[in-house]
């Protein structure tokens, strides 16, 4: 495997503890986007990135600055997988939007996007992160199917290591 980083932004915890999970899964190193230069993007040739919502299907907060800059980045020829925190019921309209946002920043970059997601088990009405009828990464709802986290990550992690 090649040498992966995750990216995160993370307002309550959440998003940190999903990357955690899956930094220790994959043994990849892990980075706050709140203190974290942007030139670590160019150590790593696998690239994780990760938010939770916030508002209705926005990026966290520490991301606004860190994604402009990130859109600027030298992706060609990297492996990116995208993950979301969000809250199916009570935003189930833009349930996880801020994968839509992350996925915007690096689809037209160069890179291999990976670990496109079902739909299927998730409850949400809508979402602006659906490409071709898949989440363009792994959403997680820590607040209404926490039981099915760790199972998601396990599945999600088996689907990107043939990639990474």
């Amino acid at each position: 495997m090649k040498k992966t980083a995750i990216f995160y932004g993370s307002t309550s915890g959440t998003a940190e503890d999903i990357a955690k999970k899956i930094g220790t899964t994959l043994g990849a190193d892990t980075f706050d986007v709140a203190d974290s230069p942007l030139d670590e993007v160019a150590n790593y040739e696998n690239l994780i990135i990760g938010s939770s919502t916030t508002g209705i299907g926005d990026l966290q907060e520490d991301w606004e600055d860190f994604v402009t800059d990130f859109e600027e980045a030298d992706l060609n020829g990297k492996t990116i997988a995208i993950f979301g925190v969000g809250n199916g019921v009570s935003f189930s309209d833009s349930f996880v939007g801020c994968m839509e946002k992350l996925y915007d920043a690096v689809k037209d970059k160069g890179c291999k996007i990976v670990g496109f997601t079902d739909t299927e088990g998730y409850e949400y009405d809508d979402s602006p992160s659906i490409v071709d009828g898949k989440f363009v990464g792994l959403p997680i709802d820590e607040d209404n199917q926490d039981e099915l986290t760790d199972e998601r990550i396990e599945k999600w992690v088996e689907i990107l290591k043939p990639h990474l």
